[in-house]
């Protein structure tokens, strides 16, 4: 089982988009953030799946993110 890094980003309209760095072209919108939560939970696997079918290698999780205090 590998852990990906999911971004979860506020849309201008109020919803929720959520995308993983290391999965190009891994991308979910949803009203809520729980919401865009649970379609990433299905969407990762979903793309990796595709990947493989495809004959794509599945790129390392490698991404990493902090907060730096300003």
């Amino acid at each position: 089982m590998t852990d990906y890094l999911v971004i979860y980003e506020r849309a201008e309209d109020g919803g929720w988009s959520a995308h993983v760095p290391d999965l190009p072209g891994c991308y979910v919108a949803g009203p809520t953030r729980d919401e865009a939560e649970r379609l990433m939970r299905d969407a990762i696997p979903f793309h990796l799946r595709g990947m493989r079918e495809a004959g794509q290698a599945v790129p390392a999780a490698v991404t990493h993110a902090g907060y730096v205090a300003v």
